[in-house]
């Protein structure tokens, strides 16, 4: 299977299905003698693993992370850094009786269509579970960053029709929906916990920042950063939109109100959203995904079998009826892999300056 590797200079590949023994990470292009331990990706696993609260899946993984490769005595050695993490609470019975059918919303047709065989056990490799090995490359990817100033934060900006009305990245880690609006974040969790119990789900937007992003990062022409930036989020596979600055908004403006002015003191505004000509201007990174409701569903729906008869279906198992909250941190990972990657190559360029 092709599409599994991400980045250039600072590269990935996982591997893994989701209800197979373990899902997993290479990464290449890691400093040699950065610090690392096992401790340090653990911290970002434990805020997308399963099972966190009333609104997450009730699935129970620790997510424990194991350094297979490429550290020695706690610092990197330059080598390939293979992560493991076991699947503990696997359950592919679950899913014999999908064997035969498409799930809505799935990429059960679409995987069929061109491989001409699918691993039906919770979408195998199309399982939102693979982005636990992307959120343990991207703790390494945010070790790189730290040095550099870099600080990347996400959190829920809004889930159905509910949204923030303030930021405060404080809140986001208080309640369990992310969201940096307090009161917004209860009426969240009481609208995510209506569509599970009416067996349906919600979908949402998240917001991501990064902050201390330096001016002049990212390719003039096939490699800008907003669009490697956007290929990063579109490979999640709830996410269907993406928007930088102003995003849409842009389209009811002027030029001379969408335009940035450039002072003394740097841009006045940031319609651009931290991109300009796909380079970084050196302002805030602000980008918004959309993100979709989880195509599992109890509720009963109309699809066909492998053979095209139509049937008729409800999911079972055990799903999140938000993905929102338990995206934030695997947002958060792609953007800081992104961003070294280009922090690495425009270093190439300037001869490791």
């Amino acid at each position: 299977m092709g599409g599994s590797i991400f980045g250039k200079a600072f590269r990935i590949t996982t591997f893994g299905e989701s209800h197979g023994k373990a899902v997993g990470v290479v990464v290449e292009g890691v400093t040699p003698g950065l610090p690392l331990t096992e401790a340090d990706i653990q911290i970002e696993l434990d805020r997308r693993k399963p099972g966190q609260s009333e609104v997450a899946t009730p699935r129970q993984e620790s997510d424990t992370v194991h350094i297979l490769s490429g550290v020695f005595e706690g610092r990197a050695t330059g080598c390939p850094i293979a992560l493991v993490i076991w699947n503990a609470d696997a359950r592919p019975e679950a899913y014999r009786d999908l064997a035969e059918v498409f799930r809505p919303g799935h990429a059960d047709y679409t995987y069929h269509a061109k491989y001409g065989i699918r691993d039906h056990r919770g979408s195998g490799r199309a399982s939102g579970r693979e982005t636990a090995a992307r959120v343990a490359a991207g703790a390494i990817a945010k070790k790189v960053l730290a040095p550099a100033g870099v600080t990347i934060r996400a959190y829920t900006l809004q889930v159905g029709a509910i949204g923030a009305e303030r930021v405060d990245l404080d809140e986001v880690d208080r309640n369990p929906v992310r969201c940096p609006d307090p009161s917004a974040a209860a009426r969240m969790v009481e609208a995510i916990r209506e569509a599970r119990d009416q067996k349906d789900s919600l979908g949402g937007i998240v917001e991501c920042r990064a902050t201390g992003v330096p001016a002049g990062l990212g390719e003039p022409v096939f490699d800008k950063l907003d669009a490697d930036l956007a290929k990063a989020m579109l490979s999640l596979g709830a996410v269907k939109g993406i928007e930088f600055g102003a995003g849409f908004g842009a389209v009811t403006m002027r030029g001379s109100e969408h335009n940035d002015a450039l002072t003394a003191e740097g841009f006045a505004t940031n319609h651009a959203g931290g991109v300009l000509g796909g380079i970084s201007t050196g302002a805030e990174l602000v980008f918004r995904i959309a993100v979709k409701p989880t195509s599992s569903i109890g509720r009963e729906q109309v699809t066909v079998d492998l053979d095209g008869r139509e049937r008729r279906i409800a999911i079972g198992g055990r799903h999140d009826p938000c993905i929102c909250p338990r995206i934030v941190p695997v947002v958060e990972a792609m953007a800081a892999l992104v961003l070294v990657d280009h922090l690495k190559r425009q270093s190439a360029l300037r001869g490791g300056a």
